[in-house]
């Protein structure tokens, strides 16, 4: 995988470059910039190099439809606000565009093409379209990691027309999992939550040979404690999922990984209403688990300053009411301070966790956080991502 930043000579060089803008809007209002602010670096990169830049990417799921809602007029907007240059949004239909100098009718560097899933060619992987979109541009980069799980046709088949190189994003995302999968520095644990444990079975598999502790938290630990003979009462927990925990647990003896899940819990009857600090013996049949304890937290901040690396995905309860954010924010918290102290590197990644890190204005504070879901999570139970093959 080569990647753009050792390139020279880029100058008037027409980049099309892919980046995953899927920002969250609400009513034509970003809600959250992470996603803009992490590729701004490769696109002050390329405006160093004097490169003309034609930028790719989509907004939700239009399934080949033209949603007004979902165009990237606002993302546009923001980009200009943000690189403090002109960002000409491209409306008119790619498949209309013929002459391959059609950027020279602008004054401007920097174009966006209006949102790709408005055409169903994309998401059907479609060739010709590719060839199409590559027929804009000299060189294609890739610095959309969370949407390279997915054979579309501006991740995968785009490179088969032009030389294709990474991103810096890109870069430092396959760089950081790396550090967690393959060239890691031991002790290392790996802190995952979620309300599904099927969804997450393989990463955890894949993860235990490597890895030292797995401390499993959230909505798939009820499945855990339930297994090991204590009510969860009217919490959130998967179904007929036994077999998978015993899989895990056997695996993990196998392998000599410890598998740690909540000790003691914090419970409510509802989900706003208050608090209560519960041994798992005490949970009662109308109350739901929505945090983690006293002496799992402590069990777990010493688990932490015993690693070198660490890799948190999902949150410990539901931090959405500050009620039961506690146990979430104290394993930040002392992430964060070993993480200053130099005494660990830290990966944090999943819609969830993230959240929970602008929350506490905390995204830098860790080695690398990932806005990636699906790719994040594909690339940790060891799949060959096809944004990475292709540029391979």
């Amino acid at each position: 995988m080569r990647s753009i930043i050792n390139e020279k000579n880029l100058k008037n060089k027409k980049i099309l470059l892919r980046l995953d803008l899927n920002v969250p809007l609400d009513r034509g209002e970003i809600t959250d910039t992470t996603r803009i602010d992490k590729i701004l670096p490769t696109l002050d990169f390329l405006i160093k190099e004097k490169a003309k830049i034609i930028i790719l990417s989509h907004v939700g799921r239009p399934k080949g439809k033209i949603v007004k809602e979902l165009s990237l007029e606002p993302i546009c907007a923001e980009l200009e606000d943000k690189l403090k240059k002109k960002v000409k949004l491209i409306t008119k239909n790619i498949k209309e565009i013929k002459n391959r100098n059609f950027f020279n009718d602008y004054n401007e560097d920097i174009f966006i093409l209006e949102n790709i899933r408005f055409y169903s060619e994309e998401e059907q992987n479609d060739n010709e379209f590719a060839e199409l979109l590559s027929n804009l541009g000299d060189i294609y980069v890739n610095d959309a990691f969370s949407c390279s799980h997915r054979a579309h046709a501006s991740i995968y088949e785009i490179p088969k027309f032009l030389p294709s190189f990474s991103g810096l994003q890109l870069d430092l995302e396959v760089n950081a999992l790396n550090k967690i999968t393959s060239e890691i520095t031991r002790p290392i644990t790996c802190i995952i939550g979620g309300s599904k444990i099927s969804t997450k079975i393989n990463v955890i598999k894949n993860l235990i040979p490597k890895f030292d502790n797995i401390i499993i938290v959230g909505g798939m630990a009820n499945n855990f404690i339930e297994y090991s003979g204590n009510s969860v009462g009217k919490s959130i927990k998967e179904n007929n999922c036994d077999k998978i925990v015993e899989e895990i647990i056997s695996l993990s003896k196998k392998e000599k990984c410890k598998i740690i899940y909540p000790e003691d819990v914090v419970v409510s009857k509802d989900l706003n209403g208050s608090p209560q600090n519960k041994e798992l013996s005490e949970i009662l049949i109308d109350e739901m688990i929505l945090d983690i304890g006293p002496k799992t937290i402590d069990k777990i901040t010493k688990i932490i300053d015993n690693s070198k690396t660490i890799l948190w995905n999902g949150p410990a309860g539901y931090f959405e009411n500050p009620d039961f954010a506690y146990g979430s924010i104290q394993i930040a918290k002392k992430i964060i301070e070993n993480n200053k102290a130099n005494k660990i590197f830290s990966v944090a990644g999943g819609g969830d966790t993230v959240s929970l890190l602008n929350n506490l204005n905390a995204i830098n504070e860790f080695n690398f956080v990932s806005t990636a879901g699906g790719a994040f999570l594909e690339y940790l139970e060891g799949k060959n991502l096809p944004g990475i093959t292709a540029l391979n």
